[in-house]
């Protein structure tokens, strides 16, 4: 069923004050593509077609509260959303949930946001994904409160590299980054490598559980 565009109080939880932020719980609606949008997933699934569009309405619906009216957003190389030079932004979509969050270059450098189901990450990939200082750190918070603590960090890379990208246009792997997470639904995120550019080393962000989503997010503001 499809729902419409509205604010999204969960992404501004996790972003704070500034950015645009709309969400869509359901479905999408490949009607609402525009122009050569269409051809972007033209051969895609009809689910991936879904996602596609819940994504897009929810960064026009943002756009347009900066005062900027979007357009067709078309992806990369990697299918990253190709922002217009003087807005920043980031999209998510799992599942009956779609967000964006969206705003001006000249205040902000980058955004970061990711939303994943609440369950346990397959224990095939943890090893994959988490630093052994991350391992050890879920096993801390396992001793006080179950939660997904593995599937939140995966999360957080994955707002991080939504930040890393657009500034460096390379690859960001699993074991380059390293994310402290706390109970009290915040996150440190250090970069490893040795050159970050214009990407600082260390992030700050937030994370939150909400009707079966994890929902991570981080801001960058402009120097």
């Amino acid at each position: 069923m499809l729902s419409p565009v509205g604010a999204s109080a969960l992404l501004r939880a996790v972003l704070g004050p500034g950015p645009a932020v709309r969400e869509l719980r359901g479905q999408g609606n490949p009607s609402n593509l525009v122009g050569p949008e269409v051809q972007v997933v033209a051969r895609a699934i009809e689910s991936r077609r879904r996602e596609f569009a819940a994504g897009r309405s929810c960064a026009r619906e943002a756009a347009l509260e900066t005062g900027h009216d979007l357009g067709p957003l078309l992806s990369g190389p990697t299918r990253e959303p190709l922002w217009p030079s003087d807005l920043v932004g980031s999209i998510t979509h799992c599942a009956g949930f779609a967000g964006a969050a969206v705003a001006p270059a000249t205040h902000w450098r980058g955004l970061g946001i990711d939303c994943e189901p609440a369950r346990p990450l397959p224990t095939e990939l943890i090893g994959a994904i988490l630093t052994a200082r991350e391992r050890f750190t879920v096993a801390q918070l396992r001793e006080s409160e179950e939660r997904p603590w593995e599937r939140i960090i995966f999360s957080a890379k994955e707002s991080l590299f939504k930040t890393w990208f657009p500034l460096r246009r390379t690859w960001l792997g699993f074991d380059e980054a390293e994310v402290a997470l706390q109970p009290d639904g915040t996150f440190q995120a250090e970069i490893l490598v040795l050159d970050t550019g214009p990407h600082p080393r260390t992030v700050f962000g937030r994370w939150r559980i909400d009707r079966g989503l994890i929902v991570t997010g981080l801001a960058l503001p402009a120097p």
